[in-house]
């Protein structure tokens, strides 16, 4: 909204301001943390009225019941007023006739909602853990279909994969681009949510995933830079700037009240679409395989889960006394905060790494 007061610079010059990406991805952090950390105590004292709170001892992980303890009845379902402070500082900071912008706005209220009934499943049906994953798993391919078919599609971008680490290298996928959107779109989407089990650790990684993919964006929407750097120009991406830095003051934010020891979750109305908005992002930037880096600790929870999985299912053995990765070294003795920091330390690693792929080409 206020983007297009720049129209106006003819009356008042100072209205100009409103053109630079920059100054507007500064107001669209600031602005989502101010509603998080305003409005954060008025919506936990809400849903601790409304009794959503957090069944956190379990029948299926009896071993982690000595750690869930104190957990026991937060609230859950943060994730509304992360995703509404998202979306107030979208639509009050972005250019909202950008068709990214919309894209993913769009895929963060569509996660949001299926966020929302999965949460709502939970907490009426306590015996039941959601929706079941196939019908979560459906309407994940949906959204990945629709967004593989702009992409393919859209004149602007492409379905070439930029190779990280060489300059000018490139691989046509076409048709089977839908694909790698399905299986980024679905893999991000859950592996958010798998991490999303100690006081902070998922939002302080998706805080430095948004940050470095805000810087992603704005250098390959911008002609100059990204033929300097050899990446692939996009001419709306830049504008993706603003979505990004809204989800590191949202982050921010939430970590005011998620941080050890947690006042509330996010719930699965946060994880979904945080993780769906970090991948759609990274498809439209043309970072696709950036993200395996970038992500490496979404990655790692992912891998543990399946991995444990498929060797329950093949051997009858286990690979970790618990999985995702996190619960394991809980279970080895690691106390929360340790491991939370160590991951954090790590993904921002990861997040220099991804960056200074841009050069090392």
């Amino acid at each position: 909204m206020f983007y297009f007061l720049a129209d106006l610079k003819d009356i008042f010059f100072g209205f100009n301001v409103f053109k630079y990406i920059t100054f507007r991805a500064a107001m669209s952090a600031v602005t989502t943390f101010l509603i998080c950390v305003i409005f954060g105590p008025f919506f936990t004292r809400m849903l601790k009225e409304k009794k959503i709170r957090e069944y956190a001892k379990r029948q299926d992980c009896p071993d982690l019941d000595k750690f869930a303890e104190s957990k026991q009845g937060i609230p859950t379902m943060g994730g509304i007023f992360i995703i509404g402070s998202i979306v107030i500082s979208v639509l009050l900071w972005a250019d909202l006739g950008n068709r990214y912008i919309l894209l993913t706005l769009f895929t963060c209220i569509y996660l949001a909602i299926l966020g929302f009934v999965d949460d709502w499943v939970k907490l009426t049906r306590p015996k039941h853990f959601g929706l079941k994953p196939r019908v979560k798993f459906m309407f994940q391919i949906l959204l990945a279909c629709f967004i593989g078919s702009y992409v393919f599609f859209d004149p602007n971008t492409s379905t070439q994969l930029d190779i990280p680490f060489l300059k000018n290298v490139e691989i046509h996928l076409g048709a089977l681009y839908f694909i790698l959107v399905a299986l980024m779109i679905i893999g991000t989407t859950n592996a958010v949510n798998l991490t999303d089990g100690l006081d902070g650790l998922a939002i302080g990684c998706v805080l430095i995933v948004s940050a470095a993919l805000a810087v992603l964006s704005y250098l390959s929407g911008h002609l100059q830079f990204s033929q300097y750097l050899f990446i692939p120009y996009i001419p709306m991406a830049a504008e993706l700037t603003v979505f990004c830095t809204a989800m590191v003051g949202a982050a921010l934010g939430f970590l005011w009240f998620n941080s050890h020891p947690a006042t509330i979750f996010m719930g699965d109305t946060g994880s979904l679409p945080l993780g769906g908005c970090i991948a759609v992002v990274t498809v439209l930037i043309k970072k696709e395989l950036l993200l395996v880096i970038l992500g490496g600790i979404f990655v790692v929870e992912a891998l543990s889960v399946i991995l444990q999985v498929s060797s329950f299912k093949i051997r009858r053995k286990r690979i970790f006394r618990m999985s995702p990765l996190h619960h394991h070294l809980q279970l080895s003795g690691w106390h929360e905060s340790k491991i939370i920091i160590r991951f954090w330390i790590i993904n921002i690693i990861l997040a220099l790494i991804t960056l200074m792929t841009l050069k090392i080409r």
